[in-house]
């Protein structure tokens, strides 16, 4: 049977989402909202659009819904059709420098802690990065060796994008244990200390982040061989963990003698733990600390 011409490629409307896009869950998807923003601002449909910049409409939902990277070409000539200057270009330029800061072992784990539902995380020496003060990273970045002031810059902002996650209409649920000498660790002038403290107490207030501080008097030595984060993903997946390790070899890893370990090792160190509203009056002694 012939199909009428009109039929041989499905209206926009069915390659429009029929539910909002979350920008914050990975650079790709941010990309795609922000084209369609603009594409929708300019009037235009998808067809439109396509026709304008050589593209199907297939493909441009494709890249609308971050299943699909986009490329610097692409996103030139979609600044060129809508006439918004360079604003796509330069928001891919930025996400793309962001990510090549990060360690390439580092970058399979980012896209797991994007689609996590649920972190549990272990910071034995430092506060950990979805928590991170500008400052605070700042000060810790800077120490690296031959580092230039651009690239550590660059390296702040690229871990200050990986706390976009926690800005989604539903960012994964995060239960942090911290060690108490990450409390009392000077990495940086007290002013920033006092800052860290402050988004501590801030995060711990909120309804998706459990705080706990491990006090020394729990005697607790499961956390000492370092760092590390378990990943729960969405249903019929597998979990995925991440080791803060000196090593350069196995970082991420998914096996199941892995993830048995360091949960047994996550559950006895929060175990010790203060609960999360004494662990939050421990923190605001803490600030008292800083100030004096």
């Amino acid at each position: 049977m012939t199909v009428p011409p009109e039929q041989e490629q499905p209206p926009d409307s069915a390659t429009e989402p029929t539910d909002p896009i979350d920008p914050y869950i990975s650079p790709r998807i941010r990309f795609g909202a922000e084209l369609r923003k603009f594409r929708l601002a300019a009037g235009f449909s998808q067809r439109e659009l396509g026709n304008l910049i050589h593209l199907s409409v297939s493909q441009l939902s494709m890249i609308e819904n971050g299943h699909r990277a986009p490329t610097l070409a692409l996103a030139r000539r979609v600044d060129k059709a809508l006439n918004i200057g360079s604003t796509l270009a330069g928001l891919l330029d930025r996400l793309n420098r962001a990510e090549a800061q990060l360690p390439r072992w580092f970058r399979p784990w980012l896209e797991f802690e994007r689609e996590a539902e649920t972190l549990r995380i272990w910071a034995a020496l430092m506060v950990p990065g979805l928590l991170q003060t500008e400052d605070y990273a700042r000060a810790i970045l800077s120490r690296k060796p031959g580092a230039t002031p651009e690239q550590i810059e660059d390296k702040v902002v690229a871990r200050m994008e990986r706390q976009e996650i926690l800005k989604r209409r539903m960012p994964p649920m995060l239960w942090i244990v911290l060690d108490e000498g990450v409390l009392y660790r000077p990495v940086a002038e007290p002013e920033v200390m006092l800052g860290q403290c402050e988004r501590l107490l801030e995060a711990g207030e909120h309804l998706r982040i459990s705080l706990q501080i491990l006090p020394y008097s729990a005697r607790n030595v499961l956390g000492l061989l370092g760092s590390f984060t378990l990943a729960d993903l969405p249903r019929e997946t597998y979990p995925v963990a991440y080791i803060d390790s000196q090593s350069l070899d196995d970082r991420v890893t998914d096996r199941a003698t892995d993830m048995k370990n360091l949960a047994f090792r996550y559950e006895a160190i929060r175990a010790d733990a203060l609960p999360r509203r004494e662990s939050l009056n421990l923190i605001k002694e803490t600030m008292r600390r800083w100030t004096t």
